[in-house]
């Protein structure tokens, strides 16, 4: 029974843990510098938003539901 209730305990601690990490992120506010992140580029090679920032200003928009049936 105290082996049981150790393992549950465990497992809600594991849940709640995965969770919190699932949670969004805050958005940014106005002003505030977008942290650098990469994504594949259009030849397949990576990209960086730190690259294309040092040509000038950066616009991102996504298209959330372009592929979606919504």
């Amino acid at each position: 029974m105290r082996h049981s209730r150790l393992r549950l305990a465990g497992l809600l601690a594991g849940a709640l843990f995965a969770v919190a990490l699932a949670l969004p992120a805050q958005a940014l506010q106005v002003g505030e510098k977008a942290p650098d992140f990469e994504l594949p580029g259009s030849q397949g090679k990576p990209v960086t938003l730190s690259q294309l920032t040092e040509k000038g200003p950066v616009v991102i928009h996504t298209f959330i539901a372009a592929f979606t049936n919504t």
